[in-house]
């Protein structure tokens, strides 16, 4: 399979997962700020790697997960009446913390350029 199938194809779930998440699914606890940011589909599109972020701490995020991945088999039900694809592909749900990520880097520069407008203010006092 090319790749741009597969993207076209990861592309196409992405949409699809993110409106069963928010208008299928009736758990409150997925309702929040949840968002689906990509998906990765094997080559024989037997599996897909669904990575998603959520607003909250580690133990509420780590129910959302809990709780999508109960839900896996209903979505994946709902998924294969949307796409049409041969195979409707497993659903591994895993957490994005790329945003987690970036925000630390952010914190870090910020602090970084505070201490060096401090030094350059002490320099040009001398």
């Amino acid at each position: 399979m090319g790749k741009v199938r597969s993207n076209r194809i990861s592309e196409e779930i992405k949409r699809e997962l993110a409106n069963i998440i928010h208008m299928e699914l009736k758990d409150p606890r997925v309702k929040g700020l949840l968002s689906i940011t990509d998906v990765k589909v094997t080559g024989d599109l037997r599996y897909a790697e669904v990575f998603v972020s959520f607003y909250g701490n580690k133990e509420e995020q780590k129910e959302v997960l809990e709780t999508l991945k109960k839900a896996a088999g209903f979505i994946r039900t709902e998924l294969g009446k949307r796409v049409r694809l041969r195979f409707v592909p497993e659903l591994l749900f895993k957490p994005d913390n790329s945003l987690e990520h970036g925000a630390k880097i952010s914190a870090i520069l910020s602090k970084i350029n505070r201490e060096e407008e401090a030094n350059n203010d002490r320099n040009s006092e001398d």
